[in-house]
């Protein structure tokens, strides 16, 4: 018998199916044109509803939320801002599920070079047999957001050269694609109601193009924050770590101890303060996230399973801190090692004792 592969990352519409499902049933409010859902159905979605059971799946401010839903129902796109790692890729994944029930129309800045790839390219082989035609043409995911009226993600959008962004911005503007190949109706795409882009930007590493002046007048920015309480931030890490588990097929054992101190070095080296209050070290070639807290917490997962008991312990943590912390900057090093002297070995507790022994890895 044939086994049905197992998806690596299923999307959020496919991951939270049921809770899309239930929250359709629920929701009696206003719809815009072309969404799934209504803007409060949305919110719930992102921020979780325990009443209704639906689970929260961000730590940001609802103020931040309400904003992003209420300039999606405009004519005007949005721009999440922030530090790697603080989940603006998955906040536009989530928006996009909720608001079109698909979010795969993805593209990546970086990665988009010309206006084929931003727009439209053709088939050269049906191009060949008849001609330019609209069989012929191969839409890009903006055009077939456009087309079926979706909500379409635009990664990094600040790596995307300066032509190919105002070629962004005639379509934020005019709202249409216009194909110069085609003739009469088939050559002009007009976008359909439930058509907006949310694009991201990295406020560290801003890329090789800086982003329009005209460009960011037709997008409401938001910026994304990392999240500032440690105990929000180790029930996210918490329930990722889960989540990746439950996607790699796996079932170990980690103890809430191991989560807490995985996250509490993660944040303290990210603020540059100790959660007593002290200043730390701050690392010039790692954000420390969240996210990359979570990879973290999910290897240390993996190696448990595959290499050991299926119990996940402390004395592997500092292990694979290292491999996330110390990146491109050799003083990096230098700074984990006085972090370790100055605050780990001060902490009390057991866990706290095991973190610092294990300090000669650094």
């Amino acid at each position: 018998m044939s086994r049905k592969p197992r998806l690596q990352r299923p999307p959020a519409e496919k991951a939270f199916a049921d809770e899309l499902k239930l929250l359709k049933q629920w929701d009696d409010h206003p719809v815009p044109p072309g969404w799934k859902l209504s803007p409060l159905a949305v919110e719930k979605f992102v921020l979780g509803d325990s009443e209704l059971g639906i689970t929260s799946k961000m730590v940001v401010d609802p103020g931040v939320i309400t904003r992003v839903v209420i300039g999606l129902c405009t004519d005007r796109g949005c721009l999440l801002v922030g530090e790697p790692g603080t989940a603006k890729s998955w906040l536009s994944e989530l928006l996009a599920a909720a608001i079109s029930g698909d979010s795969s129309l993805t593209l990546q800045g970086g990665a988009v070079g010309d206006v084929e790839q931003l727009l439209y390219s053709w088939n050269d082989a049906l191009l060949a047999q008849g001609g330019p035609r609209p069989e012929a043409l191969v839409p890009s995911p903006i055009y077939r957001g456009m087309r079926d009226g979706k909500i379409v993600r635009f990664e990094e959008v600040a790596r995307c050269p300066q032509p190919l962004q105002d070629a962004l911005l005639s379509i934020l503007s005019d709202r249409l694609i216009t194909v110069p190949e085609l003739s009469g109706q088939a050559g002009v795409l007009y976008s359909r109601a439930g058509f907006n882009v949310i694009a991201t930007s990295n406020s560290i590493d801003e890329g090789v193009n800086r982003m329009s002046a005209a460009l960011k007048r037709r997008m409401n920015f938001e910026t994304i924050r990392p999240i500032r309480d440690v105990e929000d931030e180790i029930a996210v890490v918490t329930r990722e770590v889960g989540r990746l588990n439950e996607y790699a097929g796996i079932e170990v054992r980690i103890d809430a101890s191991v989560i807490m101190a995985l996250v509490t070095i993660f944040h303290e080296l990210r603020n540059g303060q100790s959660l007593s209050g002290r200043s730390t070290d701050r690392l010039a070639g790692a954000t420390m996230s969240t996210a990359e807290a979570v990879s973290v917490g999910h290897a240390m997962c993996i190696h448990a399973r595959y290499y050991t008991d299926g119990e996940v312990g402390i004395d592997s943590l500092v292990h694979f801190i290292v491999g996330s912390a110390l990146k491109d900057q050799p003083d990096d090093r230098r700074r984990l090692r006085h972090y370790f002297e100055t605050e780990i070995a001060h902490k009390r507790g057991e866990i706290w004792k095991a973190v610092y022994a294990q300090r000669e890895l650094i």
